[in-house]
């Protein structure tokens, strides 16, 4: 299973680079790449455009990736974005159907010297299609009817023909469509090359497709035709609501992150004014026994309440973070290595054939992996969320035999504290550089087990520990404790909901002072190799910090789903 999950991971991985290639090169567009398995330009999610576009390692041929990859170029390429999302209408099924048929448009308009792209995208279609009904979504009515209209309209706009296996399944609708669409349809293949004329007669056909699907609600009572869950099971599995927008993880903020005159023009580069007040701290011996004690029952409650399956996350780990390891022999083999304790029974026994023997391997993590939780003050709204995720995580990581630890930072005060006044008591020297009192703390270490750690994590949920942030030391901080370990190979996951903020340095230096210096340390981290460095970003894109990251929603509940994005990330899916 572990070599199984790690090809899986590295298949993916080659997949999304070369669609990412090929697209670049048909669209024209350099800063194009996958994250998530969702296309981005830069650090924004693009949209999802249409339902055939997103084919799957487990359902789909290698075909049917190219063609979406040439889909989605003609889309970047061929279609003024601004545009579209002028004439987009707001009803979910009309926003569906017209954006479908702006893909038809695009496609429609491959270049007749690149046959290869033509096939590609009928091959995807063709799949997508076949997939859908096979899938029983066309046994509904509002299934039927929006798959013949995709079906109809493709036919029309391409002039390729409708697949002769569906052709029986959408005779009936395609009969009852004919003379309410059939104007416009002709309007979608004459006026193909005109973004705007084709616009008018996609926009009338969404609409008659979406009060048709409206009036059918209202008459069915919502109900009538359907079983339970059967409309939301057909809506998923036809995009009708997803977010042409993008998804969440683009509408999350990202950092606005700056380079430092200060810093830049600084001899010496980052300064501290004054580290005499730092301090490194077990954080269980902030908080009252009793009160560690209420925080942990809480946090209990909490996971008790999310159903994670830790054996499966354990299992999934060890197949990420474990590499094969010699084990010894097997001996007693009919195939291998010659073993020269056996030679003697060549003679004694000729026709014994267990002679050889096989090295043995079994995969061992040889792992450390800790986790740096920022604890400035805006992360209180997120910490028992933060808090479940990581005490999940640690427990699996034990299980799968890697090494973990928890730390933390945050400042003794706010605004500078004892530091500040050092400074202002010296005259007010300029660019001082950080006037604060960093604060880091070990909620775990390496070499404690979760069962002696599970009070001590929970003081993460202690309000008064959170203030300012001073990531880029922390950064340093933590790979330095990682680098005294004897484990191979070390991750480093930085788990924030912000930049670096600490008032007193950014109003003596300069506001960008704080997150140039934290560019400076990760760049510096993942180009010595010691350690590799994960943002995860707690409703934030940390991605202008941070190489490999992955934003996180955890507004919701903290189930399975998160710890799939995460694993994700370290698979070598995140942002690159």
């Amino acid at each position: 299973m572990t070599g199984q999950a790690q090809a899986r991971a590295r298949h993916q991985q080659k997949v999304e680079e070369l669609c990412a290639a090929a697209i670049r090169a048909l669209s024209g567009e350099r800063d194009l790449h996958f994250r998530g398995r969702r296309l981005h330009r830069g650090t924004r999610a693009l949209p999802l455009f249409a339902p055939h576009l997103h084919p799957s390692l487990d359902d789909d041929d290698f075909g049917s990736f190219r063609g979406a990859a040439d889909g989605l170029a003609l889309r970047l390429s061929r279609s003024d974005a601004e545009r579209h999302q002028r004439l987009c209408p707001h009803e979910p099924v009309d926003r569906l159907v017209f954006e479908l048929l702006e893909q038809l448009r695009v496609e429609s308009l491959a270049p007749e010297g690149m046959p290869g792209v033509v096939r590609n995208l009928r091959h995807r279609f063709e799949q997508w299609s076949l997939a859908f009904h096979h899938a029983g979504l066309t046994e509904s009515v509002h299934g039927v009817l929006l798959y013949t209209v995709a079906q109809v309209c493709r036919a029309r706009v391409t002039t390729e023909p409708v697949l002769e296996q569906i052709e029986g399944v959408i005779e009936h609708t395609r009969a009852g469509l004919a003379p309410v669409l059939g104007v416009h349809l002709f309007g979608l293949r004459r006026d193909r090359q005109d973004q705007a004329a084709y616009a008018e007669h996609a926009l009338a056909i969404a609409r008659l497709v979406g009060a048709a699907v409206r009036a059918s609600d209202t008459q069915d009572g919502g109900t009538a035709q359907r079983g339970e869950g059967d409309e939301d099971e057909e809506r998923a599995a036809f995009s009708l609501l997803m977010d042409l927008e993008g998804d969440d993880t683009a509408a999350l903020a990202t950092p606005v992150a700056g380079n430092s005159r200060v810093l830049e023009d600084a001899p010496g580069g980052y300064r501290v004014f004054s580290t005499a007040y730092d301090r490194q701290i077990d954080a269980a011996t902030l908080v009252r026994k009793p009160l560690l004690i209420e925080y942990r029952e809480r946090l209990d409650r909490r996971i008790a309440g999310q159903g994670v399956n830790l054996p499966r996350l354990a299992r999934e780990l060890k197949a990420l973070l474990a590499a094969p390891t010699r084990d010894g022999w097997d001996a007693g083999q009919e195939e291998g290595h010659i073993d020269g304790r056996r030679l003697a029974q060549l003679i004694t026994s000729p026709t014994e054939r267990r002679l050889f023997r096989s090295e043995r391997q079994e995969p061992v993590a040889n792992c450390l992996v800790s986790f740096l939780i920022d604890c400035s003050g805006s992360m209180k709204e997120h910490i028992e969320s933060v808090a479940m995720l990581i005490d999940i995580f640690v427990r699996a990581l034990e299980q799968a035999g890697v090494s973990s630890e928890i730390l933390g930072f945050t400042t003794n005060t706010w605004n500078g504290g004892r530091a500040q006044r050092d400074w202002q008591r010296a005259g007010r020297p300029a660019h001082p550089g950080r006037l604060n009192e960093v604060c880091h703390l070990v909620f775990k270490d390496a070499d404690t087990p979760w069962r002696h750690a599970r009070t001590s994590i929970a003081a993460l949920l202690k309000a008064d520990l959170f203030r300012e942030g001073i990531d880029g030391e922390a950064v340093e901080w933590a790979c330095r404790r990682m680098e005294g370990r004897a484990e191979e190979r070390r991750l480093l996951l930085v788990v924030s909901d912000g930049c670096p903020m600490d008032t007193a340095t950014n109003l003596a230096n300069d506001r960008h002072y704080l997150d140039h210096h934290l560019r400076q340390i990760v760049g510096r981290r993942e180009q010595s190799g010691g350690v590799a460095i994960y943002g995860v970003g707690v409703g934030l894109d940390l991605s202008p910090y941070y190489g490999r990251s992955q934003a996180l929603d955890l507004s919701g509940s903290t189930g399975n789903q998160v710890f799939r994005e995460i694993l994700e990330m370290l698979a070598g899916r995140g942002r690159r």
